[in-house]
């Protein structure tokens, strides 16, 4: 593993981007006094396996009751097979997938192989080997009932910063990693991309990581190279596909027996009236039935709401378009990125408080390396509940059909110290939201 602290790096087509990072600056948060930390240095980790063997693993859910293993080979003749079982070393089952490559400019990728296994147990640990050979991995599935734990963190990167998130994240169990966008930070530097699945391999491969794309993911540049979205396709196959969807770029998926529904959309591609997107939308929202699915959580990119003083404004255009919709599903949740901090709302509907508006959290935190957005408009918004410049972490805790507890845990390095919590209340408990939707969203709906 190196630890690189690079300022500019140098792209093919002598095409120069440069990447400024800021020395330490310590401010006071609003709430109590803590020194902020300084930005971290890029963590550039090795492949030290052979061709064949299997790197960069991670899985993903598919479907109810399935599992997509995702790993990389050297060896573009390895084959594209996952064997598995529910004891170490006993594989009694196993599938054959599909696998894929892509050039960027004078990169090449090992081979990316895709294999969609199951039908899985709920709540069950899993032993598995990629390709036949190298070594045995293992993940746990989801249990299908209350209570379940998601891990909650965005602007993830590979930095120092990174790494100890992440080891925060493991010191305490949980069932499903949710991730609103900004992955690797390769920006264009595509041996980065294989950095960062080496990286996060520990923590990918034994729980299910379902991501969005974020603006680091788009990679296209105008005239010299139009494709978006190339890298982080063919790297981070969701289930878009078990969900109706289109794109990869956005899809839908259920969890704890259809009790939880989580939506994650793409702030990077249409998503106006008329898009794909916004069609898919209305059609993944009309087919929930609150009795059976009591919560329903989204995932973007660039937050509607946001004090802080960076990026804002732009989620505004996709918030005038998608936000009624939401709004009319009594959405409880969204999860945002982008801002490099941590931010808690209360309960919003068009810029106003609204008890049957979804709580909007912004947790652009994990790790990255362009370092923390640190201003705050001042004064304060009323909607504006907690608000910290920190690396850290949410967890979700979904206790049963109508409470759930949230927490945001400030990364100190050594711990992880809880610094935001709140109980939550599914808007479909609420007889007062449930029975009264606007008929304008009736309409929609």
């Amino acid at each position: 593993m190196e630890i690189r602290c690079p300022r500019a790096f140098l792209l093919p087509l002598t095409v120069v981007f440069f990447i400024f990072f800021f020395g330490p600056q310590f401010l006071f948060a609003s709430e109590k006094e803590y020194t902020r930390p300084p930005p971290g240095c890029i963590i550039f980790t090795k492949h030290d396996r052979s061709e064949s063997e299997p790197q960069q693993v991670h899985v993903s859910l598919a479907g109810s009751d399935h599992m997509r293993v995702t790993w990389v080979t050297d060896d573009h003749e390895a084959p594209s097979t996952v064997e598995y079982g529910t004891a170490p070393g006993q594989y009694n089952a196993m599938a054959r997938g599909e696998n894929t490559s892509y050039t960027y400019f004078f990169y090449s990728s090992g081979e990316i192989h895709h294999v969609k296994i199951g039908p899985l147990k709920p709540d069950t640990t899993y032993y598995y080997r990629c390709g036949g050979c190298g070594p045995e991995f293992s993940f746990k599935t989801p249990p299908s009932t209350f209570p379940i734990e998601f891990v909650v963190v965005g602007d993830l990167g590979q930095t120092d910063w990174t790494k100890s998130t992440l080891k925060h994240v493991e010191s305490k169990d949980y069932d499903i990693f949710l991730l609103p966008g900004d992955l690797s930070y390769a920006d264009f530097q595509q041996p980065l991309w294989d950095s960062f699945g080496r990286l996060v391999e520990p923590t990918a491969s034994h729980r299910p990581w379902m991501v969005t794309e974020g603006n680091h993911e788009i990679e296209m540049l105008p005239i010299i190279y139009p494709h978006r979205f190339k890298a982080y396709n063919a790297r981070w196959l969701m289930p878009y596909e078990e969900s109706g969807s289109e794109s990869n770029l956005y899809y839908s998926f259920d969890v704890a027996g259809r009790s939880i529904h989580i939506i994650m959309l793409g702030s990077y591609t249409e998503f106006d009236s008329d898009s794909a997107q916004y069609k898919w939308l209305q059609q993944d929202l009309a087919k929930i039935d609150r009795k059976m699915t009591p919560w329903v959580i989204v995932l973007l990119h660039a937050p509607w709401y946001n004090t802080n003083t960076a990026h804002q404004g732009e989620g505004e255009s996709m918030r005038k378009a998608m936000e009624q919709l939401l709004y009319g599903a009594r959405v409880d949740i969204v999860f945002a990125g982008h801002v490099h901090a941590y931010e808690r709302f209360t309960r919003i509907h068009d810029n106003n408080a609204d008890s049957c508006g979804p709580v909007y959290v912004t947790i652009g935190d994990g790790g990255n390396r362009e370092g923390l957005a640190m201003s705050y408009k001042n004064p304060r918004s009323p909607l504006s509940m907690f608000r910290e410049a920190s690396f850290g972490h949410g967890r979700l805790r979904v206790l049963n059909h109508t409470h759930a507890h949230w927490s945001w845990h400030r990364n100190n390095e050594t711990d992880a110290v809880v610094a935001d919590e709140v109980w939550l209340e599914s808007l479909s408990a609420s007889k007062t939201c449930m029975g009264q939707q606007p008929s304008s969203l009736k309409d929609e709906l």
